[in-house]
């Protein structure tokens, strides 16, 4: 592998649905010690290496954890961060018909990456434990602002927000550099808040806050051009956009447009995963800015939502009219999204979504040959 060289036809954003006994065991925990976390862990391990077979099995030549240690795609890592913490109060984040747990992040110290991280150590088990190549999916830097309220942006020098991006990319390009120390050499960034700021609502929210919904979108993808700078030359960085994903409910809606140029050109990122399964994603036009080289985009035209399983030739037929904004041979396929945004899981079943991933792997078949 390569820097700036796409890795695979086929993939997937990552987080994957919680089976059963995962499910049962967190619950223990929750309960005030009925299970031990030692115990617990076990079970995710089992559990965990069950999940990479499948994936292996399904013919995907990149594998995750399935996010199964997690209760949320993005808060637990943030929480894990010097300078971040947790708290439970109020009320969660309004998706439509939904509501997410009431978990807020908030910066009480300057922002670090610790070196005993823990999703390190959820790295080194999948790497371990499979015989492709293992990925890490991480909330992006973008997100450390995005997702917090501005008064709980406590710190006192991050009234300056300059001062909190820098910070924030620098612990970011330390994240780049641990996980490569201990062999990750596929990266995936979930910064989903460019296509939030895509839409029309979410853009006023910002703008009533007195920040610039499009100077905003040049700032994050400063930041992730900044977290990955020093980048190593076999390692690749992806990155994840989407508009919401909690039981199967979404937040935002809007085209790329308002951000597809800083996207594409500003980030240094070299596999974009790009929400695709509704209208709510605007025209695929947003491609044509893809630079030619080898920068790779994943349409995701197959739903995470729903267990309706979408029609091979229906795909096909969607990544050609890609192709007339971009090279075919720079785009894939993978999933809108991830199966459990957060350990309740989207609406669907087991059986489902592993025939979904099967779907993904036959279509990059049938297209390109191979994944």
């Amino acid at each position: 592998m390569t820097a700036k060289g796409p890795v695979f036809h086929a993939d997937h954003v990552g987080s994957l649905l919680r089976p059963p006994p995962v499910v049962a065991a967190r619950q223990k925990v929750a309960d005030g010690g009925a299970m031990t976390a030692a115990k617990l862990r076990q079970i995710e391990d089992a559990e965990i290496e069950k999940a990479v077979r499948r994936q292996e099995g399904a013919g995907l030549k990149v594998v995750t954890d399935g996010e199964y240690r997690r209760s949320f795609w993005h808060l637990d890592f943030m929480g894990m961060l010097t300078g971040f913490a947790l708290e439970e109060r109020g009320r969660g984040v309004q998706f439509a018909g939904a509501e997410l747990r009431p978990i807020h992040p908030v910066i009480n110290g300057r922002i670090g990456f610790p070196g005993d991280h823990p999703m390190l150590e959820h790295f080194r088990y999948v790497a371990k434990t499979t015989t492709v190549l293992p990925k890490i999916s991480i909330p992006g830097p973008g997100c450390c602002h995005f997702r917090v309220a501005l008064e709980d942006i406590r710190h006192p020098e991050y009234t300056d927000l300059e001062v909190l991006f820098h910070d924030i990319s620098r612990a970011y390009r330390d994240a780049v550099a641990a996980f490569h120390a201990i062999g990750c050499r596929y990266l995936q960034m979930d910064d989903i808040f460019f296509a939030y700021l895509c839409d029309p609502g979410q853009r006023q929210v910002k703008a009533s806050l007195g920040q610039d919904p499009d100077w905003l979108i040049r700032k994050y993808a400063w930041m992730m051009n900044e977290a990955i700078r020093d980048q190593p030359d076999d390692m690749t960085i992806a990155m994840h956009m989407c508009r919401g994903n909690f039981r199967s409910t979404h937040v935002a809606s809007g085209g790329y447009d308002p951000a597809a140029d800083a996207v594409f050109n500003q980030t240094g990122v070299d596999v974009f995963f790009m929400e695709y399964d509704t209208d709510r994603a605007g025209s695929l036009e947003p491609l044509r800015l893809l630079a030619r080289g080898k920068q790779r985009v994943l349409p995701g035209f197959i739903t995470t939502k729903t267990g309706t399983l979408e029609s091979a030739d229906a795909i096909v037929r969607k990544l050609d009219a890609a192709s007339k904004f971009a090279d075919i041979d720079q785009l894939g396929i993978a999933p809108q999204c991830g199966f459990a945004s957060t350990e309740e899981g989207n609406r669907l079943g087991e059986d489902d979504q592993w025939r979904k991933l099967e779907l993904v792997v036959d279509i990059a078949d049938r297209v390109w040959g191979g994944v």
